[in-house]
């Protein structure tokens, strides 16, 4: 028997009445939602994602989905014998790469996305950030200090950027006639030169511009954890900035946080880091009681 089979008629009764006040205090409210990690590349994850981004369309929520592709792009880097080189954890992006970054974000995972949220019963339109001038970039410019150095060298990394201004009129037509925006991170300068962002800043910044309810950014940890492994959460952006400033927050967590964090300051209501590797993991975290992250919440 399927688990829908064997579910007591009552559970499900109880979750729908727990989300009730939920999809009230949300209705017409704009969620973004960076999409990446192990939710993108495990197939029940996948299926469970496409369902969200349906669900919360169908209740009258509008989400707008920034999606990653790192691995995806290493993968056809290596088949095309290209070399990967990372300074500061970013990839180096000669043109050559480029082509190759624009080819899988704007190509093949944007509109597998695309497919599954309308195999879902959803009307998905896949875009970059090329698309209507949506996202305006600058190149990137990157320090790096090693420890017998007196002074930080700029290294130039190529077509890798970060976020000049978003715009959002193609964005809030697409919501506003219940289709669901899917945006791959690539940006272009005034040039007409291409960019690759990181897809949290992008995630981060189109939420600031569509003065979002929230900013959601899928991860592949719980949230953010204590020295005893707790996951904290109700965070006022004050006391996130205490906890980066003690060294609580540290590491690969630390650029996450800093997204969600200026987020929130930037007029975002609530940014949320989930474990994208929990089936339904969006729906969780906005409809139900206990959530499953860390939510950000701007200090009185």
């Amino acid at each position: 028997m399927t688990d829908q089979q064997t579910r007591d008629p009552r559970q499900t009764v109880e979750v729908l009445s727990e989300a009730l006040p939920y999809i009230q205090r949300f209705s017409g409210a704009t969620v973004v939602v960076k999409y990446g990690g192990n939710a993108m590349t495990e197939d029940t994850l996948i299926d469970s994602f496409a369902r969200d981004m349906v669900l919360l369309k169908e209740v009258g929520i509008n989400p707008v989905v920034i999606h990653g592709g790192g691995p995806q792009i290493g993968d056809l880097l290596d088949k095309l014998k290209i070399e990967s080189r990372f300074v500061n954890g970013m990839r180096v992006t000669d043109a050559e790469t480029m082509d190759v970054v624009e080819m899988v974000l704007g190509g093949l995972v944007n509109k597998s996305i695309v497919n599954l949220i309308n195999q879902c019963g959803g009307k998905a339109i896949g875009l970059t950030g090329k698309d209507g001038g949506q996202i305006r970039a600058r190149q990137l410019k990157v320090e790096h200090q090693t420890p017998e150095m007196t002074a930080p060298e700029i290294i130039d990394i190529g077509h890798v950027g970060e976020v000049e201004y978003i715009a959002t009129d193609l964005i809030e037509m697409l919501a506003q006639r219940d289709f669901i925006p899917v945006i791959a991170p690539i940006g272009v300068d005034g040039e007409g030169r291409s960019y690759n962002i990181n897809a949290d800043l992008v995630a981060g910044k189109v939420a600031e511009a569509l003065s979002a309810e929230k900013l959601m950014l899928l991860t592949n940890v719980a949230g953010l954890m204590n020295a005893d492994g707790d996951v904290l959460t109700g965070l006022t952006t004050t006391k996130v900035d205490e906890l980066i400033a003690d060294g609580t927050i540290h590491g690969g967590m630390l650029p996450k946080i800093r997204c969600a964090l200026d987020a929130v300051k930037g007029g975002v209501r609530s940014a949320h880091i989930i474990d994208g590797r929990v089936p339904h993991a969006t729906l969780l975290e906005i409809f139900t009681n206990a959530g499953v992250g860390t939510q950000i919440l701007k200090s009185n």
